[in-house]
């Protein structure tokens, strides 16, 4: 009997049909029948002993035949059947194929019927017969011819090969699942131009990105940082042209609380003077004074008050000096009071044809002169009566608003007025130079 390992090698074995819903009625004939007519019985072992009954009762077992009967011999004189070349049921062996034809598939040996595997593949061709198969699966063997119609022409042999069964597509890997050993793996692809440039966007966009990124934070880190003093110094000695006067000299001045008592205090602008240098600008002992600092511009304005009852002069001189020389200056005018002695006060601006026309050295009550370290600049004010009263004991500013003064220029509020101008200058200045200190020098 033959095995199922002599055929290891076959491709492609049907699949188990299912479970046949019927029985046949009857039992097929074994002549036709190739699970009769093919298998063969296999003799038992020979064995030295014959069996011990089973019971009491068990009938006894005739010796076995030491050898197989022989098949009958014909007659004397009669020629033996000639012997197929083929087992009954297996396909007609076909002529060679044609140079060029593709190779058709082997056709399984007759021996493939000895096998379960065999009768369990065509068990359903047995029991429900060719016609109920499924649609997926091959016809082993051809189809009954149906019946001519009257007086139509037989068909004929097909010319073709016989039909074979057709195997089954052997399915695709997953995706994921590398090759079989053995088979050779498709070529990676490598990337091509548009990838490469699409990638190269990208990173050239994320630097874009990520440098101006970087460029906004060290310009906030800048802008936030307090500016260089140098820089700040050096930039005073233009800031007279660079900046308009309304900035320096704004056309109105709100004061919140420094007048006399925490009063309100409001200045209007009535006239500026041209630019000009600072010559006949002041009297000729501050002009002396400030002589060692040199005089680069000089710039004046004069208000009035809300109450239209006094004049204010301020202004600024920028100067040559350095640094080292304007804390030279200011040292000096520290140590010897020069900033609160009344022969070193500043000349008010009297525009002609405006209500400060006669505003004069005879209508000064209160001034302050302060010396800037930070910027090349010398802030001045100077305040008066409006109605042109004289004043023979004007009071320097820092005095004048000090709590409890009972002098004219304290309690009139012209050494307020005197005082808060110039601080609102300073600071526009400080302001307009990009100056980071804020500290006071010594004032009259």
């Amino acid at each position: 009997m033959s095995t199922d390992a002599e055929f290891a090698d076959a491709r492609h074995i049907p699949p188990i049909p299912p479970q046949p819903p019927r029985r046949p009625a009857a039992a097929p004939d074994p002549a036709e029948d190739p699970q009769t007519a093919v298998l063969r019985r296999v003799p038992p072992a020979p064995s030295s002993a014959p069996a011990a009954p089973s019971g009491p009762t068990a009938p006894p077992v005739p010796p076995r035949p030491a050898a197989p009967p022989r098949a009958q011999q014909p007659p004397a004189g009669e020629r033996p059947p000639p012997r197929p070349d083929r087992a009954p049921g297996s396909p007609a062996r076909t002529a060679p194929a044609a140079p060029g034809t593709p190779p058709q598939p082997t056709a399984r040996p007759a021996a493939f019927r000895d096998t379960a595997a065999f009768h369990l593949a065509n068990s359903q061709e047995l029991w429900s017969g060719p016609g109920e198969r499924g649609a997926g699966q091959g016809t082993r063997e051809p189809a009954a011819p149906s019946p001519a119609a009257p007086g139509s022409r037989p068909p004929g042999p097909a010319g073709g090969p016989p039909s074979q069964l057709p195997w089954p597509r052997t399915p695709l890997p997953p995706q994921g699942v590398g090759p079989t050993t053995g088979v050779p793996a498709a070529p990676a692809r490598r990337p091509g131009a548009r990838v490469l440039a699409a990638a190269a966007c990208l990173v050239l966009g994320i630097g874009l990105l990520g440098g101006a990124a970087a460029g906004g934070w060290l310009t906030e880190k800048a802008a936030g940082a307090p500016p260089d003093a140098e820089a700040a110094f050096a930039k005073g000695h233009d800031v007279w042209r660079n900046t308009p006067v309304d900035t320096l000299f704004p056309r109105t001045v709100n004061g919140l609380g420094v007048g006399p008592g925490g009063a309100d205090r409001t200045w209007t602008r009535i006239a500026v003077a041209p630019d000009s240098g600072c010559n006949g600008a002041f009297d000729p002992k501050l002009a002396g004074a400030l002589a060692p600092a040199g005089c680069v511009r000089l710039l004046r304005a004069t208000y009035i008050d809300a109450t239209r009852s006094g004049f204010i002069t301020v202004g600024a001189q920028i100067t040559k000096a350095d640094q080292a020389g304007m804390m030279a200056l200011n040292t000096r005018f520290s140590t010897k009071n020069l900033g609160i002695r009344t022969d070193l006060m500043p000349l008010p601006y009297a525009a002609k044809g405006t209500l400060a026309a006669g505003f004069g050295r005879a209508q000064r009550a209160s001034w302050t002169v302060r010396v800037l370290t930070d910027l090349p600049a010398v802030v001045f004010a100077v305040s008066g009566f409006a109605d042109g009263r004289t004043f023979t004991d004007p009071q320097p500013a820092e005095a004048a608003t000090r709590p409890g003064a009972t002098t004219a220029p304290a309690e009139s509020g012209l050494g307020h007025d005197a005082k808060d101008l110039a601080d609102r200058i300073e600071a526009d200045l400080r302001k307009a130079a990009g100056s980071p200190t804020q500290t006071r020098e010594a004032s009259s």
